[in-house]
């Protein structure tokens, strides 16, 4: 059975403190749906409305094309643990890039991570749980270090020429934004 919720409960705020891995969905107003995997301590509830997370450069930028398209987007949390248990946030949001007035306020809520691309902001409009009675228990959920070490090895630069190769455009050919204002000045 599932509850609805206009906000993030403080149980529900301490269940998404405890996932190791959370989910993004979004989509564009025409095109592909999105459904990205997330982990690496790069969650926070700011509030029981608004909550970031930190998005660390990867093979595509989905998320920050669709949220520029119409800002919609779902989070889910599940637990894989004896917990059985499912937690998601409905919202709109919105990229938060180096330029941006709450860059630094944001960056400074997470441990420093190599290859950081930008910070996602989610105004949350209505949040819900269920049971999570189908997902599968595992045990020793670990965090997986291979995105973090990649960018360990690489430069400044050498991240900067990959997020212009594979991140200003959704696989759909949407903007990111992500070099938006820096390229206008």
């Amino acid at each position: 059975m599932s509850n609805w919720y206009k906000a993030i409960t403080p149980e529900m705020k301490q269940f998404i403190t405890e996932q190791k891995v959370f989910f993004v969905a979004t989509a564009p107003s025409e095109g592909r749906i999105n459904l990205s995997p997330k982990g690496m301590d790069t969650f926070r509830v700011i509030s029981p409305k608004r909550v970031i997370y930190l998005d660390i450069t990867g093979s595509g930028n989905e998320t920050a094309a669709h949220l520029l398209d119409n800002g919609r987007i779902t989070i889910m949390f599940c637990s894989f643990d004896r917990t059985a248990r499912i937690a998601r946030l409905y919202g709109h949001g919105r990229p938060i890039h180096q330029h941006d007035a709450n860059w630094h306020e944001y960056l400074q809520m997470f441990p420093l991570q190599p290859g950081i691309r930008q910070i996602m902001e989610i105004e949350v409009e209505s949040a819900m749980t269920s049971c999570g009675y189908g997902v599968p228990w595992m045990e020793n959920l670990q965090e997986r270090d291979t995105l973090r070490k990649y960018w360990e090895k690489r430069d400044r630069e050498t991240l900067i020429a990959y997020q212009h190769k594979e991140n200003e455009r959704s696989i759909d050919g949407l903007p990111t934004g992500l070099f938006a204002r820096i390229e206008q000045k």
